[in-house]
């Protein structure tokens, strides 16, 4: 036609399959009144365009063999569901770098190396998946790094202690009115859930200048929720407060072997002696091994302590997890 060349040619170039140049950049001028400079800066921006795409396709070919490379150390389908990852390497893998504190995902086997992860071993026998047990620590210190609550105040431990054990007592908004207490002495709280084969009750460890505890609520009771909550403050108070570089993972009893048993003990009796005061217990105990719910809610209104917290402790004691009763043990 009037530019002097093919149809096809034309078509061509609409499908980006020829570049536009200078002579035909004139033509398109004379033909239709648009400035040629207008044609070849058109012609650039495809250019850049089109080699902006193909290194975005080098970047996300490269992100893949990576992410192939490494995902058995990553917990893919606990961090998928809790919304951290799309399941986009591209995407995922800045993501996996901050969650885990790594500079980039080739460090993510030195996670494995570190002190408290050391003794873990994967065992499909005890039903512990290392991999989604270490993608929950991380994340529970990454989610806790964000937090930022007031300093913490060591020399009101009795105070915390009392208004905790009257909140528990109340059970009513429990789990707000806990973390947002903690939150006013300086002890960041958060609630996480767990992923598959993954028998983890808590942890505390130091974050930034605060003292961090993370609860996985694993059993929904509130005698469990408070006996691991008074265990982690037992390691704030005893262990983490002489050494910020420490951290504690309250695994299931059946795993105490990987566990530091002083250290563990001495949280269990700090729990133990400050929901319910070791003296009382035993003269309560001891006096009548024939306890009903009565003599349970009584003792526990006494004490000022959740009726529930006193039934838990009886079962432990006793051995039986069986016991009927009309005690509610749900967190409300």
């Amino acid at each position: 036609g009037k530019l002097g060349i093919k149809r096809s040619q034309i078509n061509e170039i609409i499908r980006g399959k020829r570049n536009i140049t200078s002579d035909i950049a004139i033509l398109l001028e004379k033909v239709l009144g648009v400035d040629a400079d207008y044609w070849m800066n058109a012609q650039k921006q495809y250019e850049l365009d089109k080699a902006r795409i193909n290194e975005k396709t080098k970047e996300q070919k490269a992100a893949i063999e990576k992410w192939n490379t490494y995902k058995d150390k990553i917990a893919v389908k606990f961090l998928k569901k809790q919304g951290y990852i799309t399941g986009n390497p591209f995407d995922d893998i800045p993501s996996i770098n901050e969650i885990y504190g790594i500079e980039k995902l080739e460090n993510i086997q030195k996670v494995f190396a570190q002190t408290q992860f050391a003794r873990l071993r994967q065992s499909e026998k005890l039903e512990m998946n290392r991999v989604n047990l270490i993608g929950w620590v991380k994340l529970l210190e990454h989610k806790a790094k964000n937090e930022t609550i007031g300093k913490f105040q060591l020399e009101k431990k009795d105070n915390l202690i009392e208004e905790l054990k009257g909140i528990i007592n109340e059970n009513r908004d429990t789990l707000e009115k806990v973390r947002k207490l903690l939150s006013d002495y300086g002890i960041k709280l958060i609630y996480q859930e767990k992923g598959e084969k993954t028998p983890i009750d808590g942890i505390s460890f130091w974050s930034d200048n605060n003292p961090a505890i993370g609860l996985t609520l694993r059993h929904k009771r509130i005698d469990n929720f408070a006996f691991t909550l008074f265990h982690e403050l037992g390691h704030i108070y005893k262990h983490l407060t002489k050494n910020k570089e420490a951290e504690f993972i309250d695994l299931k009893n059946k795993y105490h072997s990987i566990r530091n048993k002083k250290e563990e003990n001495e949280a269990d009796t700090f729990a133990k002696n400050h929901l319910i005061n070791s003296k009382s217990w035993k003269k309560f105990y001891e006096n009548d091994r024939n306890i009903t719910d009565e003599l349970i809610v009584a003792f526990a209104k006494k004490e000022k302590i959740h009726p529930a917290i006193v039934l838990g402790r009886l079962c432990y004691e006793t051995g039986n997890y069986r016991r009927k009763t009309k005690i509610d043990y749900n967190i409300h």
